[in-house]
């Protein structure tokens, strides 16, 4: 435990998350591109095609690592929010500003490829079902998340009106993710994670895995990325507020100065 909280407080120092991030980062980023080709490779020329689906069960690839994904980004903005408002730890907020947009469009991308996927299998591009309607929801969230980081200039001020709107928008979690259980809808229950093991063949499971390895590895090191980005910017911010401080006070020791000599 106590290693665990001095890994925590060296990665508060904003100097030194930089320095690891620039060493994890291409490895990360690296491993990324291998999973995602190999994946690639295994969804077109070694995955069977399905026998109610056909060829279109490839779309599935993308679409549910995506939509994975656009849970665990918003889950990992709660914990963040958490340490915003709990612990003032002086990057979360930095880590739930980088995250939002990377979960916007993952959410926007599990939206689309769940279309182009439904019409061939419903007969249709959007229905309101339980399952669209509430991940739908949960990219107005993020849109609006990003909009309110916009909307409020001082960091501080806006990194708490964002920690609170991401907990309360929480609540939407829960319902993309059992919506399938609570409602009748078109999409089937779980059946990767399950208490029963996995009802998918491992033909089409394992791709589905390293797929979504890879996509984790991508998200990670885009949000790595934007942490980086971030901090570079609010000390560019800090500099440029520092120089201008300085020029307010340059006129007034210029007439100053020549009273004293008087």
């Amino acid at each position: 435990m106590a290693e665990n909280n001095s890994i925590l407080t060296a990665l508060a120092n904003p100097t030194r998350f930089l320095a690891l991030s620039a060493r994890v980062l291409p490895w990360m980023a690296g491993l990324s591109a291998v999973l995602l080709a190999v994946g690639l490779w295994l969804v077109f020329f070694q995955v069977p095609d399905d026998y109610q689906q056909g060829a279109t069960v490839r779309i599935m690839y993308i679409h549910v690592p995506a939509a994975w994904l656009s849970l665990f980004l918003y889950a990992m903005m709660t914990g963040s929010a958490i340490g915003t408002l709990v612990w003032r730890h002086p990057l979360a907020d930095v880590a739930q500003k980088a995250a939002a947009p990377i979960g916007a469009a993952f959410t926007l991308l599990c939206l689309v490829t769940g279309s182009i996927w439904g019409k061939p299998m419903w007969g249709t591009w959007w229905v309101w079902d339980a399952r669209l309607t509430s991940e739908l929801v949960l990219l107005l969230i993020y849109l609006g998340i990003i909009g309110l980081w916009r909307a409020i200039e001082e960091p501080s001020a806006a990194a708490r009106a964002v920690a609170i709107m991401t907990l309360v928008g929480f609540v939407n979690i829960p319902i993309v993710k059992f919506s399938v259980d609570w409602w009748n809808t078109l999409h089937q229950p779980a059946s990767v994670f399950r208490l029963g093991g996995s009802t998918i063949d491992a033909s089409m499971l394992w791709p589905l895995l390293v797929m979504a390895a890879g996509f984790t590895l991508l998200a990670v090191s885009l949000h790595l990325s934007g942490m980086r980005t971030e901090i570079l910017r609010r000390r560019v911010r800090a500099l440029s507020l520092l120089e201008a401080q300085q020029r307010e006070r340059a006129p007034v020791a210029a007439v100053v100065a020549p009273g004293v000599a008087r």
